[in-house]
């Protein structure tokens, strides 16, 4: 049975204590939360200003009417949710419209990786991969393999140890201004030594005793907060914003598909976010679709995605005044799809693809690439853009090396071909890519895939109709939701006996 290794990374900001192993009784409910993506762990942020870091989410089974849990509720750490059918009510106080570029030419950084089922250890570069100048005024960083795709991470209690890390290197990289709180030094991570617990309030009196009134770090480097974070087994995804947007960033909801085993697991699937910027809705969609090089196997990650974009629900609160915000992906207005889409090239020769490959022949392999086959043939992602691909496949290498691990057809070994299996995805008006590229570390079997976007934030909230951009029918009460829920309780009751 699996043991959570949370204690173990005190570079984390946010410490947990150690927990026991789920009592035998536990682990039918658990797999049955886990099956029907109910359970849904809660999402992490930095802090709760306003409407910032309210992070809404689907109705868990063990959820229980009428609770919200608020930053003087937390006993430490960043956690701060609500329940779907609360949300903190609003007084008619406009957010603050933020300083310098925060309206027009909103940058965002954009980044994927699949990490193999490693932790991160305090020595890992990021360095390459996260800085960019411009700064960006969002990172939206996703991972896939966070943790080892086994039986115990898929249909166990999630092991939120390795996203806590991942989390303190990120901190430390785009904040490195900001003195870590549990005083860790980059060996730590490795060694597993235990450090206090972090409380909320010790965290945010940390970064207001580093920055000036403009959000700026003591050099002068404006600070970065998470916005919000959430995990689904192996898949993570994160999204970091600088302080001079942080107040503005209202109407966070996270929604997870998972698409592994039975269609309903997590060991592959979606995690989404939705937030709105002045009145502009942007959607985050990290995925790890389907695996396999056998002919056909596009056609389920054809249908990965189908499925994603069809039970992805933001659910709205019917407590609220706010402004209606989308309750699907394809209402956004802006829209970024990142992520091992685990699309390979068409069947071919080894050999040739090898001579390709030393030849750095990209054109002709893209020619093979099922993405793209698949796009152009209307068979997915119709209406969506992807940027020229001038980097080599980022899939797959032997360890610790840039060689890829191409077997012949009539090896025992499972075959392999090198393919652009991390690709980054947009629709929406008003965005602009401005570079496409993957990064070197050898820390994976995957290359990490990053891309700069330049996004137009609309100027009004009401569209020229009068309605709220991207609505439709806001409220409804899904029969699937409640389904569900109705089932899942009845499962609850039955695992009793």
């Amino acid at each position: 049975m699996k043991t959570s290794t949370s204690s173990s990374s005190p570079a984390s900001m946010r410490t947990e204590p150690t927990r026991m192993p789920p009592k035998s009784s536990s682990w039918p409910k658990t797999v049955v939360c886990k099956w029907l993506n109910l359970n849904n762990p809660e999402s992490y942020c930095d802090r709760n200003t306003g409407n910032f870091g309210v992070i809404q989410r689907r109705k868990s089974c063990s959820d229980k009417d009428g609770s919200v849990l608020t930053s003087s509720e937390l006993s430490g750490g960043w956690l701060v949710e609500s329940c779907e059918s609360l949300e903190r009510p609003c007084f008619g106080k406009e957010m603050p419209v933020c300083s310098s570029h925060a309206v027009e030419g909103l940058r965002v950084f954009v980044g994927t990786w699949n990490v193999g089922g490693r932790p991160p250890h305090g020595d890992l570069g990021l360095r390459d991969w996260l800085i960019s100048t411009p700064s960006p005024d969002i990172y939206v960083l996703g991972f896939q393999e966070i943790v080892p795709l086994n039986a115990g991470n898929v249909l166990g209690p999630e092991d939120r140890g390795p996203a806590n890390r991942w989390l303190a290197l990120i901190r430390r990289m785009l904040n490195p201004e900001m003195p870590n709180p549990c005083s860790c030094a980059s060996g730590d991570l490795d060694r597993g030594s235990i450090k206090p617990r972090v409380s909320f309030s010790d965290l945010l009196s940390l970064e207001l005793e580093e920055r000036d009134d403009d959000g700026h770090g003591s050099a002068g480097q404006e600070m970065y907060f998470l916005a919000s974070s959430k995990q689904m087994v192996g898949i993570f995804l994160c999204v970091w914003v600088r302080a001079g947007i942080a107040d503005a960033i209202t109407s966070l909801k996270v929604s997870c598909v998972g698409r592994g085993i039975m269609g309903y697991m997590g060991n592959k699937g979606s995690i989404s976010m939705s937030m709105t910027l002045h009145g502009t809705s942007f959607c985050f969609v990290c995925t790890h679709l389907a695996s396999g090089e056998r002919d056909g196997d596009e056609i389920r990650r054809n249908s990965d995605v189908m499925e994603i974009i069809k039970r992805t629900k933001f659910l709205h609160s019917h407590r609220t005044n706010a402004a209606r915000t989308p309750e699907t992906i394809l209402k956004h207005d802006k829209i970024i799809w990142l992520g091992d889409l685990n699309y390979r090239l068409m069947a071919s020769n080894s050999i040739e693809t090898q001579a390709l490959l030393q030849r750095n022949n990209w054109l002709a392999l893209l020619e093979r690439d099922q993405l793209l086959i698949e796009q152009r043939d209307g068979g997915v992602f119709a209406g969506w853009e992807e940027g020229r691909i001038s980097f080599p496949p980022t899939y797959k290498y032997k360890a610790n090396s840039d060689i890829y691990a191409v077997n012949p057809a009539k090896s025992r070994e499972k075959r392999r071909i090198p393919a652009w299996c991390d690709r980054i995805l947009w629709r929406g008006k008003g965005m602009k890519q401005m570079w496409y590229v993957r990064g070197e570390s050898r820390f994976s079997d995957h290359r990490p895939v990053y891309s700069l976007f330049s996004v137009q934030l609309n100027q009004e909230v009401e569209t020229s109709n009068g309605s709220s951009a991207g609505s439709s029918s806001w409220g409804k009460v899904q029969a699937e939701e409640l389904f569900l829920v109705a089932r899942t309780q009845s499962c609850m009751e039955a695992s009793r006996y």
